[in-house]
């Protein structure tokens, strides 16, 4: 495996599919660096992967502050020596009709699931750059590949950073940089959570992904085979998704 021994940062750690990327990547042997704005989760897998012999950090990130994201990346060279993988995973989501007119939850898609994305490639690009090497896997999502009412913004924000990661590779194509778009469907997570205002619609929202949805485990072991790919090869997009969705 030549996950073993690489240094990984992973953005959203705290829950979800990043803590789950966190936690299988440090049990194939990855130093493994976890951001996110809820220290308290964070430490919480961080004693986790050492209590099972792994190595891991933390660092408070908000992806809309760039500093954060250079403190993650300076984190994970100063620990561990070198950063070989950041792992975008940090996002939020609004659901409802474009005329419904949440201008501020368009604002805080656009902010961490755009900005957020770009925030972490400035970080990370030039230490990429001065090693000689390095991968940026970035979770978007089957939103972006299905469009379809409700999720106008959301999709739009996902597609934008598959854009921004193709125009990336092309622009990279010395062998320095790869690039991975990972595209999950229906995870069992707390995306929805905070998705929707109303009380009944979020239950609904919330049971449909609870009887639907994959382990984020599934994705994490996704993340893992475009990692584990030789230096030679780039996995470009990956769509993971329940067998049930449609």
């Amino acid at each position: 495996m030549t996950i073993s021994g690489k240094v990984v940062a992973v953005t959203g750690a705290s829950s979800g599919i990043g803590a789950a990327t966190a936690r299988h990547l440090a049990g194939l042997g990855a130093a493994v660096v976890l951001g996110a704005r809820r220290t308290d989760r964070l430490d919480q897998v961080v004693a986790e992967i050492e209590a099972a012999g792994g190595r891991a950090a933390a660092v408070r990130v908000d992806v809309t502050d760039p500093g954060d994201l250079r403190s993650l990346v300076g984190r994970a060279v100063e620990r561990f020596g070198r950063l070989d993988v950041l792992v975008g995973n940090a996002g939020v989501s609004r659901i409802g009709p474009v005329a419904d007119l949440d201008v501020a939850g368009w604002s805080a898609m656009v902010d961490v699931n755009v900005k957020g994305i770009l925030h972490g490639i400035a970080a990370a690009l030039p230490v990429f750059r001065a090693q000689g090497s390095g991968h940026l896997v970035t979770v978007v999502s089957t939103s972006g590949l299905k469009i379809v009412p409700t999720q106008a913004v959301y999709a739009g924000t996902k597609n934008a950073v598959r854009t921004l990661l193709e125009a990336l590779r092309q622009e990279s194509t010395d062998g320095v940089l790869r690039t991975t778009s990972i595209s999950p469907g229906y995870v069992r997570t707390e995306l929805v959570d905070h998705a929707v205002d109303d009380p009944e619609v979020r239950a609904r929202v919330q049971r449909n992904m609870a009887e639907l949805g994959i382990d984020p485990e599934a994705v994490a072991r996704a993340i893992a085979f475009a990692i584990d790919q030789p230096d030679d090869v780039e996995i470009g997009d990956l769509t993971i998704r329940p067998t049930r969705q449609g």
